[in-house]
Order: structure tokens, then C-alpha cells, then sequence
């Protein structure tokens, strides 16, 4: 087993001195150092951790089993390190007694049992993360969900039942401003990626003008304003494989896109206006692409937003600008 990264190697050592004194002490008092060190940790490389908690609960287990009665399952409580247990009966049995977190990090390790390789244990997933999540401190609920959402459309087990599940926790009142506040003010990390999985819903469907305004990422703020000008909210729904050459047995992965209209509409050309005025190249590449496709929603602004673009500091978007006034010529020319 590699050796954990520093981050990782506080937890797992308060792990594994839980698993030999879990005998002699009271569960709870012997786990809160566990408790302690998973407050401090960083909800990367869950997929990591997991396994190497798995490996020492293993160890565990070979250390403690005797020549006579080598099956017999450990006698132990069971705690929130046994979601990560290579048993399934014993992960589907552990999500049945939780009650509420103790820290983000295990409502992170909760919320990936819903891609569990195991259908028992997803079934057990949806049942009860509803409840654990409302007995949990909402702030944990929220750095929970915004660790595993960025890596949700790489969870081939997830489905429809899981993703409603996941839905039902996102749309209480206090998670979803949380979201929104780490939207808005997150200055790194996947958040265009979170923006796009909380957008299958019409959760801040009314705050996505503010999002497209004030987010601090500029790919966050043209995403958003892309959301607003098309009216919808798009995602990738999953892949599907498309044959280039039959006669070789060629062919590739294409992304299949899913789609909802928004429930929120604003004039285009409010929108375009306030994607020019934006800083970053991004977001006015955003309206460029919109003033060319759709002049005629724009109406009688078209030519001045046009000629404001084709003086951008940004020679790219300057020659989109200069395209778009041609094309708003040519069709007043042929009127």
C-alpha cells in the first residue's frame, strides 16, 4: 500500500490507534481523536482515502482473527469508518445505524455510498442519507456536496434514484445558500463543474443573474451568463458511442446533452450589455457569440452593441465585433 499523503496521515494513524483501543475504551471516547483529525482535512482524494482506511480496517481484521474461528465478523461497534469496510453487509448495515455526522469528511464518505458498487448498499444510501444529512450541521452538508459534486459524471453507477436522493439534499434552504455563498466566492476549483450539477434543478435559477454579476471565477460568470442569453441549462447526460468507420471497428465516445428551460427569462439585451461591461475576455466572448447568432432578438441595439465590441481591447473579440457589424450591414442592405 502506498504510503498516504501528509494530509491524509494524521487521520489514518488516529484511525488506527480507534481500531486497537475500540476493545478496551468506550466507542465514543476512543473515536474522538478520529473526529478530530477528519475536521482538519481537505475533501480531496476521497477515492484515496477510502482505500487506504479499507486497507487498515483489513489489517485490522487479520490481526485480530483467531486459527479457530477465522470467519467470525468482528465484534466491534460500528462506526463511520466502516463505509469504507471491503464487506457490503457491513457498509449497508453501518449506513442503517448512523445518526447525525460528526464531521464533512464522513457525509462525504456517506454520500459516495450512493455510487457504491454494491446495489444493497446504494438502496440503504438512499433510504437513510436523507436522514443523516437533516440530523448533520448544514455547513458540513454543504462542504460534503461540494466535494463529491465536480466528480458526479464519473459515477457510472449513479442514477436516476440516486441523483434525486442527492436533489432532495441540496434543495434544503440553508445547503443551497451555502452552495451559493461557495459559488459566488470561491476564487479557485471546480466550480463552473458544481454550477452545472446544481443547475439540473431549478434551485438558484433566481439568483443565476447574481452569479453571473458577481462570482469571483470568470468561467463561473460565463457560464452563468451563457444559462441566461439560451434560456436553458445545459449538461452532459452521459456518453453514447458512435461508429466512425464499420470497416475498421472504429469509433468513439460522443457526450449526449441534457437540457431544462430556465424558469427565470431577461431581455437579451440587458444581458449582452452587462457581458461586455464585464473584465474578463470570457464572459464578452459570451456575448459576441450570442450578438452574431441572434441579432434579430437584440432589435434595434444590435448595430451599437456590435460597433462596442469591435472596439474591445481584445483583438479576437474586436474582429467578432467588426464580423457582426458587417452582417447587421448586409442585412439592412438587403431589406
Amino acid at each position: 500500500m502506498p504510503s498516504p499523503p501528509p494530509s491524509n496521515a494524521a487521520f489514518l494513524q488516529a484511525a488506527r490507534h480507534f481500531l486497537v483501543a475500540s476493545n478496551a475504551i468506550a466507542t465514543e471516547q476512543a473515536f474522538a481523536p478520529v473526529v478530530q483529525a477528519s475536521t482538519t482535512m481537505p475533501l480531496s482524494s476521497l477515492d484515496a482515502l477510502e482505500k487506504q482506511v479499507r486497507h487498515e480496517l483489513g489489517q485490522h481484521a487479520q490481526q485480530t482473527r483467531t486459527w479457530w474461528r477465522p470467519r467470525t465478523r468482528t465484534q466491534r461497534h460500528l462506526t463511520w469508518l466502516d463505509l469504507c469496510n471491503a464487506d457490503g453487509y457491513v457498509r449497508e448495515r453501518t449506513l442503517r445505524c448512523l445518526q447525525a455526522a460528526p464531521s464533512a469528511l464522513f457525509l462525504a464518505l456517506a454520500l459516495r455510498r450512493l455510487n457504491d458498487w454494491v446495489p444493497e448498499v446504494r438502496t440503504a444510501a438512499r433510504e437513510h442519507l436523507p436522514r443523516i444529512a437533516a440530523a448533520s450541521a448544514p455547513q458540513d452538508v454543504t462542504q460534503a456536496l461540494w466535494a463529491v459534486l465536480p466528480t458526479l459524471d464519473s459515477w457510472g453507477r449513479f442514477g436516476a434514484a440516486e441523483r434525486k436522493t442527492l436533489e432532495e439534499l441540496t434543495a434544503s434552504e440553508s445547503v443551497s445558500r451555502g452552495l451559493l455563498e461557495r459559488i459566488l466566492d470561491a476564487p479557485a476549483g471546480p466550480v463552473t463543474s458544481i454550477l452545472v450539477q446544481v443547475t439540473r434543478t431549478p434551485l438558484i435559477d433566481t439568483w443565476l443573474k447574481t452569479v453571473a454579476h458577481n462570482a469571483i471565477q470568470p468561467a463561473v460568470r460565463a457560464r452563468s451568463f451563457r444559462f441566461l442569453m439560451e434560456g436553458r441549462a445545459t449538461w452532459v447526460a452521459g456518453r453514447t458511442w458512435t461508429w466512425t468507420d464499420l470497416k475498421w471497428c472504429k469509433g468513439k465516445f460522443e457526450p449526449v446533452t441534457g437540457e431544462r428551460r430556465l424558469e427565470v427569462t431577461y431581455p437579451l439585451q440587458e444581458l449582452l450589455e452587462a457581458a461586455l461591461r464585464d473584465a474578463s475576455p470570457s464572459v464578452r466572448c459570451i456575448a459576441a457569440e450570442m450578438l452574431i447568432r441572434q441579432p434579430a432578438a437584440v432589435g434595434t441595439q444590435a448595430a451599437v452593441l456590435a460597433a462596442t465590441l469591435a472596439s474591445d481591447r481584445s483583438p479576437h473579440l474586436a474582429a467578432r465585433g467588426r464580423f457582426a457589424m458587417a452582417r447587421l450591414s448586409e442585412a439592412g442592405a438587403s431589406t
